[in-house]
């Protein structure tokens, strides 16, 4: 009988041991990571007896708690929900939190460590408790500027503080609209979240910081840096072979390059001849984006490895290893606090080979970029060759508005020497001023002789050529600054997909330029640029 009791005895002390295990595995070791799951609704219906700190901008909440009349006691609003949700994200009882929303979740609901004294504090006066705010570094006129100007086309438009790296503008179009996300209908949510899911257009992507593009010629301001920055640099007025073909395999060879790219061969937008068709100084070739000029450049001069190092200092990834590009997005580059994915010159292949290498000087082959990437290579260059890590929080405030954290700028890299980034700074401004520049449609006139533009336009091939050989329309890209008095004020990329015309290097200028135009003048204006 005694045998029998002992084995049913070690049995239940097993089982209260192993219960014991797990009870504490899942409140020490796990409870955070379940505690922080945004499908956690058991944490939700708590956050929502509460009111959730405000998303500030310029000084107006886009994202704010309201009083409801249903059991969950507080309804998320967004007054401009489409204009900022790629920045602000959702909060939503049935799929929880993206964005800052979810970046900041633990000082918005007042859950952070760091607010405990004012938690207990409020639990010991009988306050109802409420969470803390978080300011954005988002100006209003430059993200609503940003948002009007792309009219719903696929794309996205960021905008940077060059001397400290906040981000001005942060747009991803066409956009989606969270205030039905958070509505505290089941049926709403359900068609909102399935309707924006399946849209081919993927509103819910943050093509902003979330979405790698081909380059195209902006590429070229990297080749430029690079070109300064060799032991025996190339001046703006060094003349460089520009021929109207260069095959890059057979440099000897002039012939015209052969239809549908049925050759390792590159020649200008539409066949055009660059300057005289045989040579053309660094700032024209710049200025016009002759391909010819910076894959012949590259191959012969600068060299893959001089190349990958001058994209590194802008905040590229190195190349990598193989012919399969690794996933971008994971890991990530940086936080923000929002995530962003990485951006790469391509394979070490790709540099190694005078074909491939000529391909990738011009932006194409394998180089990806992030809108946040392009600009934020004007931005080094507006900021006297210093690279600043862009950052989207200003300031975090408990829930009685004092400060609880103000972000410092950091810097990340010096992308070129300043006395050198001077040449770069006369010659992205001459893409926008000169006669041959395809960046017109970028300058600022109305404020005057003492702000300048300069920047680099982009058309991007991508995708796969159809039967006849024929790829899709080309992605228009443009980036570039403003500077006023010398003083770097906005720094601004803007992509279109497919918004451009195939073989002409002029709708970089003529579709995306616009956009940055109108961002970096609203920006100008608002904080009295006149």
């Amino acid at each position: 009988m005694n045998r029998p009791i002992r084995k049913v005895s070690v049995t239940i002390a097993v089982l209260f041991l192993a219960l014991f295990v797990n009870l504490n595995y899942v409140q020490v070791f796990k409870g955070n990571a379940y505690r922080n799951d945004s499908r956690n609704q058991r944490v939700l219906l708590n956050e929502y007896s509460h009111p959730r700190g405000q998303i500030v901008v310029s000084g107006t909440a886009v994202a704010e708690s309201r009083k409801s009349s249903d059991e969950l006691k507080y309804l998320r609003v967004y007054p401009q929900g489409p204009v900022y949700a790629p920045v602000t994200g959702y909060y939503s009882f049935s799929y929880g939190t993206s964005g800052i929303e979810d970046a900041e979740n633990s000082v918005l609901t007042g859950d952070d460590s760091r607010l405990f004294g004012t938690k207990l504090a409020g639990l010991l006066t009988g306050r109802d408790p409420k969470g803390g705010s978080v300011e954005l570094t988002i100006n209003k006129a430059a993200q609503e500027a940003a948002y009007k100007a792309m009219g719903g086309r696929r794309g996205a438009v960021v905008a940077l503080d060059p001397k400290t790296g906040a981000i001005l503008a942060a747009v991803s179009t066409p956009s989606y609209d969270p205030n039905q996300l958070s509505s505290h209908n089941a049926n709403t949510i359900s068609k909102a979240w399935t309707k924006y899911t399946t849209d081919k257009n993927n509103p819910m992507l943050n093509r902003a910081f979330r979405q790698v593009y081909p380059a195209g010629s902006m590429f070229k301001v990297i080749d430029a840096a690079a070109a300064l920055s060799l032991p025996k640099p190339i001046t703006p007025n060094t003349q460089l072979s520009s021929p109207n073909s260069y095959w890059p395999l057979e440099p000897q060879r002039t012939t015209k390059c052969p239809a549908n790219h049925a050759a390792p061969c590159v020649e200008n937008f539409s066949g055009e001849t660059c300057d005289n068709g045989k040579t053309a100084t660094l700032a024209f070739a710049l200025a016009k984006s002759c391909n010819t000029t910076f894959s012949k450049l590259t191959v012969d001069t600068i060299h893959g490895s001089a190349l990958a190092a001058q994209a590194q200092k802008f905040g590229l990834d190195p190349p990598y290893a193989g012919t399969q590009p690794p996933n971008f997005c994971d890991p990530v580059a940086f936080t923000t606090p929002l995530s962003v994915c990485r951006s790469s010159p391509g394979s070490t292949t790709d540099l190694a080979q005078p074909d491939t290498l000529a391909q990738t000087a011009i932006g194409q082959r394998n180089v990806e970029l992030t809108p946040l990437q392009a600009a934020m290579i004007s931005a080094s260059v507006a900021n006297n060759g210093t690279l600043m890590k862009p950052y989207l929080v200003a300031k975090e405030f408990r829930p009685d508005l004092s400060v609880l954290k103000e972000t410092t700028s950091q810097q990340l890299s010096q992308v070129i020497d300043p006395t050198l980034d001077t040449s770069l700074i006369s010659m992205m401004e001459g893409v926008v001023t000169s006669p041959e520049g395809t960046g017109g449609p970028a300058n600022i006139t109305e404020l005057g002789p003492t702000v300048k533009v300069g920047g680099k336009t982009g058309t991007a091939d991508h995708g796969v050529p159809d039967k006849n050989g024929n790829l899709p329309p080309p992605h228009a890209w443009f980036t570039g600054f403003a500077l006023q008095k010398g003083d770097p004020k906005i720094a601004v990329a803007v992509i279109i997909e497919d918004g451009g015309v195939s073989g002409s290097e002029t709708t970089g200028g003529l579709a995306a330029a616009p956009v940055a135009k109108k961002v970096m003048l609203a920006y100008l204006k608002a904080i009295g640029g006149n």
